[in-house]
């Protein structure tokens, strides 16, 4: 397993500067916004020949959520998301995460009643995967499924809400991403969830219980790293969090070190 990241406030500006900046702090690949990627191919294919720091995933960059409420901009995001498959490609990169929605819409807070059916969700849901999976087949990419928490999302929040969708839909070409900070709050266990899943899990978010940096907070991630050995997982680890601490980048150094001994 190997170690990556997505882009922080504190990470160099320029691209290169970036790619090389990651590579000095012991990082081994990046998680890049779609968006960025997109519009600045060129110079990602030269900054990942230059420092050898893969772009392992993409991640956002697009307007629009598979499980959109406005069926625009639901498509506007398909079509976007297409654009990204493509870039990554170019530049060898596994797939896309993508949740079914982001703050869209939540049960646990006023209205609490949502302006679309359950069975709606899950039409809207279904036929983008179903769409994207086919542009996966063509791009030989992955679609990486993110349940998130209940509070940020309401229609895919567990690993096994993900995994009805894949086999409902035979989707072939969609993986599950499991997140340690989403699954803290929505799984009975993390280490029991990576196990009864393992079959479709094909990425990894790493922070801490409260969302940020890994070892500020109270997971056990020697434990939930030394079960993904178990099930043979060998794909990337990638920092998704917030940064607690007076200095982001002495902080995220710290984190770091504290995933690679968690992992040896």
């Amino acid at each position: 397993m190997k170690i990556g990241t997505q882009n922080q406030a504190f990470f160099p500006e320029d691209i290169k500067e970036k790619f090389r900046y990651l590579k000095e702090m012991g990082f081994e690949g990046f998680e890049i916004d779609g968006k960025l990627l997109v519009d600045h191919i060129d110079e990602v294919k030269e900054a990942i020949e230059e420092t050898g720091i893969p772009v392992t995933t993409a991640c956002g960059g697009y307007n629009g959520w598979i499980g959109d409420f406005i069926e625009e901009r639901r498509l506007n995001g398909l079509a976007e998301i297409k654009d990204i498959l493509k870039a990554l490609k170019e530049v060898g990169g596994k797939g896309i995460v993508v949740p079914a929605a982001w703050g869209m819409f939540t049960y646990r807070l006023p209205p609490m009643v949502s302006p679309r059916s359950q069975a709606g969700d899950r039409k809207a849901v279904s036929e983008s995967l179903i769409y994207l999976n086919r542009i996966a087949e063509e791009t030989g990419t992955t679609i990486f499924l993110e349940p998130l928490n209940r509070y940020q999302d309401h229609m895919i929040n567990t690993l096994a809400d993900a995994r009805n969708y894949i086999e409902e839909n035979d989707l072939k070409n969609v993986k599950i991403i499991a997140d340690f900070y989403h699954m803290n709050i929505e799984e009975d266990g993390i280490s029991e969830a990576l196990y009864q899943y393992r079959d479709l899990i094909g990425h990894i978010h790493l922070a801490d219980n409260h969302r940020y940096q890994p070892g500020s907070g109270s997971l056990d991630f020697k434990k939930h790293f030394q079960t993904l050995k178990e099930i043979g997982y060998n794909g990337f680890l990638n920092f998704e969090c917030r940064i607690r601490g007076n200095d982001p980048e002495v902080e995220y150094v710290k984190a770091l070190q504290h995933l690679k001994e968690s992992l040896s």
